[in-house]
């Protein structure tokens, strides 16, 4: 047995069908009579191709497998890494080296430090010392990205290792699920009992686990307010339901007043504290007691105020709901719903988001990376169900396309829906291509307000007026996409909208909709005071 059967005997044993992949020469012997059930899945680069992994992943629940080419193709896909590791996607990361013999000569290609390049967005990584031992550093690798909190892993590999004899790796698992102290949990049940107003923070772990249901049940079983972590990269509890009080800003002094009607705030699976612009002040009200439920240690340690219990998220709720006890409080204020947008011209966000939220097949998932509309998103089309919606934890743009295209690869049917900026999209367009070529059932729409007016929000908090660089004038989305072999239709007014986005909803494969805009969707959190 070789290096290269032992590790697709390994892939196989742990579920993979996939590989996402950028061939270069240094990965050619891997790829030697590449097996039929192993479907290779090409992206046009490699961030674009770690971004469509990372999609397929959250679509499985298993690590994708990803095939990066050596120093240089490792550089162009660390912005899709550092997503990766924000938002707790296991990857397993495989790139070319040049063989062994020339390493000392620092040849064309190689890197000079493989397993220090990727660090520290990944869990876990090596470059072997041998080529037999290999096949065992990958199962470990997997293991790794697999055992929570899960993350990209990466593995640099010498070409010439693939030939090299090799022992097969027996199968192995690790039961990764644990229960926090029952002290510490103990502790987060009385405070809830004896709470006045409890509030829930929802983090992107709730619906990484699959604990939404559980979620619901400690909200109704404690009357408590629930909001959604500030960034999160995932929902984790219906926004319809009764007590959702909304999203929490991603500002000091705007997140402690969010909070100040609660005694005491739970959070669950939830960095509270991730800010995106700075303030001043306390970072949670006086008298607010806070409690974090999240399985990772380093989030734990680094949280300034609270008290942190470390347990899998999911199993720590089924714990909590059998020591709380059920309270008669008053439920809190149902949150306000916008009216309904105006058909005008020019078309505003916020309508392209009602007819969204109308027309939207049942069972869609929302992948979302406009970040000039995403307070519009959040107010107007309310997520619903487990896995429904998916964006960047990090901030790092080019996410949204691919993580897209692979969310829809690992679909059961299910229609996805890409509701982009167009400077989002232009960091990843090449994922359109593999979107064609795989047929899978897509519709991007592309919000086109000509710049990236993100950063001109942000310039207004900072009295930094028409910053250069921010202008995106004369980019023909519709022709970009037909030249990589995707559909696509421009609309030209609202009346346009509707039979424009209704037939892109219901079309046999990807199709992208762009969508003239006004530039006037300001996020609240980055309006300057007063």
């Amino acid at each position: 047995m070789t290096v290269r059967e032992a590790v697709i005997g390994f892939l196989r044993s742990v579920g993979v069908d996939a590989i996402f992949g950028n061939p270069g020469s240094t990965e050619l012997r891997m790829l030697r009579d590449w097996p039929d059930d192993l479907t290779y899945v090409l992206g046009l680069q490699e961030s674009v191709v770690v971004a469509t992994a990372a999609g397929y992943a959250i679509g499985t629940g298993r690590a994708a497998f990803v095939s990066l080419h050596s120093a240089g193709g490792v550089g162009h896909a660390l912005g899709s890494v550092f997503t990766a590791y924000r938002d707790r996607v296991p990857l397993l990361i495989l790139a070319g080296q040049q063989t062994r013999g020339m390493l000392p000569t620092r040849p064309f290609l190689a890197a000079d430090e493989p397993a220090a390049f990727p660090r520290p967005y990944v869990k876990w990584s090596a470059q072997p010392s041998r080529a037999e031992d290999v096949p065992a550093a990958l199962a470990e690798a997997y293991r790794v990205a697999m055992t929570p909190p899960r993350g990209p892993v990466f593995l640099s590999v010498p070409e010439d290792d693939w030939d090299a004899p090799a022992e097969p790796v027996p199968v192995r698992a690790v039961h990764a699920d644990f229960v926090g102290d029952p002290a510490g949990l103990r502790a987060v049940a009385d405070a809830l009992d004896r709470a006045e107003a409890p509030a829930l923070v929802i983090g992107a772990g709730v619906d990484q686990e699959g604990a939404q249901d559980l979620a619901v049940a400690l909200a109704e079983r404690t009357r408590a307010a629930v909001w959604i972590g500030p960034m999160s990269g995932r929902s984790g509890f219906p926004e319809d339901h009764r007590l959702f009080q909304g999203f929490l800003p991603p500002v000091r002094d705007q997140l402690a007043t969010a909070l100040q009607n609660h005694d005491v705030v739970v959070a669950l699976g939830a960095p509270v504290f991730r800010y995106h612009v700075h303030a001043g002040g306390p970072f949670l009200p006086d008298g607010t007691r806070l409690f974090q439920l999240d399985c990772d240690p380093s989030d734990a340690a680094w949280a300034p105020v609270g008290t942190s219990i470390l347990t899998t998220v999911k199993a720590g709720l089924a714990v909590l709901l059998d020591l709380v006890a059920e309270r008669d409080r008053p439920d809190p204020p149902v949150r306000a719903r916008p009216e309904p947008a105006r058909a005008e011209d020019p078309v505003r966000a916020a309508f392209v988001v009602d007819t969204l939220r109308r027309l939207m097949p049942p069972g869609a998932v929302l992948v979302e990376e406009a970040p000039s509309h995403r307070e519009v998103l959040h107010r107007r089309l309310p997520v619903t169900r487990p896995g429904g919606f998916v964006t960047t934890g990090s901030g790092s743009l080019g996410w949204g396309l691919p993580v897209a295209v692979g969310r829809a690869l690992a679909s059961g049917g299910e229609r996805v829906v890409c509701l982009l900026g167009d400077g989002s999209t232009m960091y990843s367009v090449q994922a359109l291509w593999t979107a064609a070529r795989h047929r899978v059932p897509v519709t991007f729409v592309v919000l086109n307000n000509h710049g990236y007016a993100a950063v001109r929000q942000l310039g207004e908090r900072l009295d930094v007026k028409d910053p250069p660089g921010t202008e995106l004038e004369g980019i023909d989305f519709v022709g970009v996409a037909r030249g990589l072999g995707c559909p696509g239709h421009r609309v030209t007014g609202a009346a346009d909208l509707e039979p424009v986005l209704r037939a892109a909803l219901a079309a046999d494969g990807p199709v992208l909709v762009e969508v003239p805009v006004a530039d006037d969707e300001a996020p609240g959190y980055v309006r300057p005071p007063g």
